[in-house]
């Protein structure tokens, strides 16, 4: 017997790759533009990179970043800790903490954050001093307003004030994120509202809070140099500035303070993907949610096997009868 020809099944379809023009003409254009940037960089004496070396590490510049630091650490936490009691004002069921909490974000975020500085700065100007005592009676102490609110204590409340409104919406948005029944069900289980809001709103309501938590420290991290408005003279925007007025420099160190604010920027990005991560487990997916061995084996031991055959119930009485 002869072997028989080699027959091939015809082709009835057959796949053409998608072409994307635009995506390579887009990426030309960006790689153009990006190396036209860096060759500007290079090449254009006017940047005066020697500059910019020698100011880098300043005494006066990294004296500025660490007192750019402490603003933004200070003024975030006191920021947090009033957003967390607004919120909560605003989510009660009293209608004058309510009220208070919405006219408290009202004013604050109506207003600029540079006329809030202004304002802190002449505190002292408004009230000389302060005293406590008895209402038409005798004064029990006064100390005068300037020594209690310095510069950096200006600075810090009024940035932390005005952040306050701003975080207060975001936490509200992260608590009201979490589905009502959460609450029914712990209160359900006999768990204690304070118990039910640490161990099972929060932890849900993070992953709403942090992402625009992170951008808002970023942004505190540059209202800093505004503080000059009170004024603090001390951050590093002013340190740089003093730099650039005595050299008649101003283009090297204004890259100076990107520089240092980029470095900054970078690691608190770096810290927010962490936080976001570990607070999105099991839901974006960007890591995997921790699994009980035991309660695993135990619902592999209770579920029923794929495999079996699935028993249908008549649900006709007369079928059955018969």
């Amino acid at each position: 017997m002869g072997q028989q020809p080699n027959q091939t099944a015809p082709v009835l379809n057959k796949a053409v790759p998608v072409r994307h023009p635009g995506r390579w003409i887009s990426a030309v254009l960006i790689l153009g533009v990006l190396f036209v940037f860096l060759q500007s960089l290079v090449t254009n004496p006017n940047f005066r990179w020697d500059v910019v070396g020698l100011y880098i590490l300043d005494t006066k510049v990294v004296q500025g970043v660490g007192w750019t630091l402490l603003l933004t650490v200070a003024s975030m936490v006191l920021a947090i800790v009033l957003a967390i009691l607004l919120a909560f004002m605003r989510q009660s069921e009293n209608p004058i903490f309510r009220w208070s909490s919405w006219a408290w974000v009202w004013f604050f975020r109506g207003t600029p954050v540079y006329t809030q500085l202004v304002f802190w700065g002449l505190v002292s100007v408004l009230y000389p001093k302060i005293s406590a005592g008895v209402p038409f009676g005798p004064e029990l102490f006064s100390v005068d307003t300037s020594t209690v609110i310095t510069g950096l204590a200006a600075a810090i409340l009024g940035l932390g004030l005005n952040e306050s409104a701003y975080l207060a919406e975001i936490f509200r948005a992260g608590l009201k994120s979490v589905d009502r029944g959460q609450m029914e069900a712990a209160e359900a289980l006999g768990m204690g509202k304070t118990k039910i809001m640490w161990r099972i709103i929060l932890p849900q309501a993070m992953r709403v809070i942090v992402p625009p938590t992170g951008n808002e420290t970023i942004g505190m991290l540059k209202t800093t140099s505004l503080v000059l408005a009170v004024p603090f003279t001390l951050d590093l925007t002013f340190a740089t500035n003093t730099l650039a007025n005595r050299t008649y420099l101003p283009v090297p160190l204004l890259i100076v303070a990107a520089i240092w604010y980029l470095v900054i920027t970078s690691l608190l990005m770096v810290g927010q993907h962490f936080i976001e991560a570990y607070y999105g487990k099991g839901v974006d997916n960007l890591a995997p949610a921790a699994i009980n061995p035991a309660a695993a084996k135990a619902a592999a031991a209770v579920a029923p096997s794929a495999f079996a055959e699935p028993t249908l119930k008549m649900d006709f009485p007369e079928e059955e009868a018969k």
